[in-house]
């Protein structure tokens, strides 16, 4: 962490086992997000209630460089948050699940490598710019004259192999061919052998 972190107490006397356990909980959040770059956490204790206990709020802001984490909600009816542990706890939960919904977005989950599908052309309609192809699993896509690689469109012709991607998304009909390669001497087989 660049800034050392901030705890504040408001409403409440300072406790060094109420601090203690907030720097523990603020080095988990380090080993979660390794990239926080400041972290500052304000203790209140707002409701000084005398028939009931008091309710804690724990608020905890987080800054990274790519975005910030802010909790601070007040406890409502849960009469658990009349234990500062379990306030600082469930506050740090939230942060976490914040932080690490943050570096999936940012990182991205890995995208699982698919080869590409074969097949050959099946009907072909040059004036209008589309055609068909029956593919390995025994499906017949619709590919546009657009999905066609290097603008090889006019060079097609029924039973060629090509290569392809199929994409399911913004089709009304079907899935269709979002990219469509002519692969040159290699043969279709569509019949184990």
């Amino acid at each position: 962490m660049q800034v050392p972190p901030q705890i504040t107490f408001k409403e409440i006397d300072h406790s060094d086992f109420i601090e203690a356990a907030i720097t523990k909980k603020i080095d988990h959040l380090e080993r979660v997000h390794n990239r926080i770059t400041s972290c500052n956490v304000r203790v209140r204790a707002p409701h000084k209630r005398h028939r009931k206990g008091t309710h804690y709020v724990i608020e905890i802001d987080v800054v990274t460089p790519t975005g910030d984490v802010h909790i601070g909600r007040e406890p409502g009816n849960n009469f658990e948050h009349e234990d500062v542990y379990v306030s600082i706890r469930d506050a740090f939960n939230a942060a976490e699940r914040k932080l690490r919904k943050m570096k999936e977005e940012v990182v991205g989950r890995p995208e699982v490598l698919v080869s590409p599908l074969q097949g050959k052309i099946e009907m072909l309609n040059t004036d209008e710019g589309f055609g068909h192809i029956a593919t390995t699993d025994n499906r017949l896509i619709y590919f546009h004259r657009n999905a066609v690689l290097n603008g090889e469109f006019a060079d097609l012709s029924v039973g060629d192999t090509v290569e392809l991607s199929v994409d399911q998304k913004d089709a009304d009909q079907g899935p269709h061919a979002s990219m469509v390669r002519l692969i040159s001497g290699q043969k279709f087989v569509d019949k184990p052998l």
